[in-house]
């Protein structure tokens, strides 16, 4: 029962829709329609032309629990999928065997062995999506891409359109409960990306900024929605037994420590520069100075309500589980 409210909550949390397969196409895959849909190369004029990402709740749960497996190392792995308009479908995941840092990837040979080996065996057993992109793990440091990220979607946006990058951070996805994901698609490497304005801000390590500060215009987010089906039920449920006996057996608190203790000392050092910068800046109009401080004192603020939050969640979710499984329960006497 426990792990049947769980599943649910999960499922509000990250907004995952039921479809009716007897209704919704979105689990046919018509092979003649997409490689009619692909052979029109509508990336080609409109840079811009995919919008929108669906991902499976199984591969959902596939990439996120690849993710926490690798724990402070980036794991990789590919997606299967098909396009429908401007909308990239993601039908299901698989890790490979690569493991890497923010700055080096590992893909040796077997991985390529491997990744052949699985599309194969996947025709075999009528899963006949095409992969369709890859993801990777950004554990601690945000849903982005950094500049060896770019030049690799660049390369595969190039020979295997159409192809999405996505990126999941495990050890947010720990702290906050939902899971932290971010879908990704690079421009071509003459085009002047439109100046839209800041995007929804989010928390970037100090050491990280500028890496993602240089590439932030080489690339444009997707708009994530995720989707279910009574036919994925029973697959579903074996999926979420792991991930729940996992997230059952950790604790955010302990299981993340080293990641809430670099957020503190980010934030410090944020802080620290912040101030820095206001006390010794000389000249300028006022007005301008006072905007640009109360930007960096916004960011900070929501730097501090994010740590703490998430260390609220983490206490909570430790005194629940006591209270669950640790205290005992007192029969009343005869």
């Amino acid at each position: 029962m426990d792990s049947e409210i769980a599943q649910k909550n999960w499922e509000l949390e990250n907004n995952i829709v039921t479809v009716d397969p007897t209704q919704d196409q979105i689990y046919y895959y018509d092979v003649d329609k997409n490689k009619e849909a692909v052979a029109q190369q509508p990336w080609k004029t409109n840079p811009n032309h995919y919008k929108h990402v669906k991902i499976s709740a199984i591969a959902l749960i596939k990439m996120v629990m690849h993710a926490r497996s690798g724990g402070n190392i980036e794991v990789m792995g590919l997606m299967q999928g098909k396009v429908q308009g401007d909308t990239m479908i993601i039908m299901d995941a698989f890790g490979l065997p690569v493991e890497g840092t923010e700055t080096r990837v590992n893909a040796q040979s077997e991985a390529y062995e491997y990744m052949v080996s699985y599309m194969e065996k996947a025709k075999e057993v009528g899963r006949l999506e095409n992969a369709i992109g890859w993801y990777h793990s950004h554990p601690g440091y945000g849903c982005w891409l950094s500049g060896i990220d770019v030049n690799t979607q660049m390369l595969n946006q190039q020979y295997q359109e159409p192809w999405v990058a996505v990126v999941i951070d495990p050890n947010r996805t720990m702290s906050a409960g939902k899971v932290e994901i971010g879908a990704f698609r690079t421009y071509p490497k003459d085009y002047k990306a439109p100046d839209e304005g800041p995007s929804q801000y989010q928390t970037i390590p100090l050491n990280k900024i500028e890496d993602f500060g240089v590439h932030a215009k080489s690339y444009y987010s997707l708009e994530i929605s995720h989707f279910k089906s009574t036919l994925d039920t029973q697959l579903l449920d074996v999926l979420w037994n792991k991930y729940w006996v996992n997230t059952l057996s950790q604790s955010p608190l302990l299981t993340n420590r080293e990641y809430s203790m670099q957020q503190i000392a980010d934030l410090t050092q944020k802080i620290e520069q912040t101030n820095d910068t206001m006390a010794t800046r000389m000249g300028g109009y006022y007005g301008d100075r006072k905007k640009n401080d109360e930007s960096q004192l916004g960011k900070l603020t929501k730097d501090s309500c994010k740590i703490t939050s998430e260390a609220m969640h983490g206490l909570l979710s430790q005194v629940l589980k006591d209270l669950i499984f640790n205290q005992t329960r007192s029969t009343p006497s005869s």
